[in-house]
């Protein structure tokens, strides 16, 4: 028996995957959190509702796709960074159920950070898994999170995560949905800016604003304000927001690479699905996944179960 549940809470979808180890065979089942047209999110309140509404139906699915399986163990997202004090109320819905789970199964819940969960699933679904048993850097670059990681071997938490970069002011999927709110779009924003832009003009003249590898994405949405303002074309507008993030992005793992050598480099999370920032990075030696797993997933979560409860037995 080698069959793990992974279950992952965010602020965005509810998701649920099941992994079988020795098949290597990953069924996942999603759903996005209900937002009304014209707002940039929800409330930590409503989101941990609609969670609590919304797991066991995509449980269900999940598990009529697979088919009945005995699980091995749980893996659960608790909360959105594995360090002190993080915390997000809408993990609690996920928690307790993976809970719930392994008491009346009698197996074990091994609880991790979503974030973490996005750099397993990257690693998983790139085949490159090897690379935790060794340094690398991993970008999380999401709605919630624009980070650099420094990723190193850990023997409890199976790699330790340390910021090496960040935003200092909005992070890049805020960027893109208030973008994406300008111009009309549904939220999130992400799909519907990607296929806009690529009817846009190439920009010119766009200068990151770093400080060292940290960035500062705030004038993006201003810059984009300022075109509507001008009556620019909304294609336009789209692609100017998309080539930003990727130039800073890319500065941003240009200088981490003069800080800390030449390290594998992995990206992670929902601003990482975007086909223009994927197809610039990957020709610079990037390590991409399927898109599927790069968005808010549970496939990451179920894969650190796994790993975590072999090392159990060790």
């Amino acid at each position: 028996m080698s069959v793990y549940l992974g279950i992952d809470t965010s602020n965005y979808t509810t998701s649920v995957a099941i992994y079988d180890q020795a098949r290597r065979q990953m069924v996942q089942r999603k759903k996005l959190l209900p937002v009304a047209q014209g707002q940039l999110g929800l409330q930590q309140s409503k989101a941990l509702f609609y969670q609590i509404r919304q797991l066991p139906e995509v449980l269900e699915s999940a598990f009529l796709a697979y088919g009945e399986t005995a699980l091995k163990a749980v893996g659960v997202s608790s909360r959105p960074r594995m360090q002190p004090g993080s915390y997000m109320p809408v993990f609690l819905a996920g928690q307790a159920v993976a809970r719930s789970i392994a008491v009346s199964h009698n197996i074990p819940c091994y609880e991790t950070a979503h974030q973490n969960g996005h750099v397993a699933a990257a690693l998983y679904a790139a085949a490159r898994l090897d690379l935790l048993e060794r340094p690398f850097l991993a970008f999380h670059v999401s709605g919630g999170t624009t980070e650099a990681l420094l990723i190193t071997p850990d023997r409890q938490q199976i790699f330790h995560c340390e910021v090496a970069a960040k935003t200092l002011d909005l992070n890049a999927g805020q960027v893109i949905d208030r973008v994406g709110g300008l111009l009309g779009l549904p939220f999130p924003s992400g799909g519907a800016l990607d296929k806009l832009s690529q009817n846009g003009a190439q920009p010119s003249g766009i200068r990151p604003a770093l400080k060292g590898a940290d960035c500062c994405l705030s004038g993006v949405e201003n810059q984009c304000m300022a075109m509507r303002q001008k009556g620019a074309p909304t294609a336009d507008i789209a692609r100017y927001a998309i080539e930003y993030i990727y130039q800073t992005v890319k500065e941003m793992t240009d200088r981490l690479r003069q800080q800390y050598g030449d390290l594998p480099v992995v990206y992670a999370g929902g601003v990482m699905r975007n086909s223009l920032i994927r197809e610039r990075l990957a020709r610079c030696g990037g390590i991409f996944c399927d898109p599927d797993f790069s968005s808010d997933n549970a496939a990451g979560v179920a894969v650190l179960a796994a790993i975590s409860d072999q090392r159990s037995s060790i």
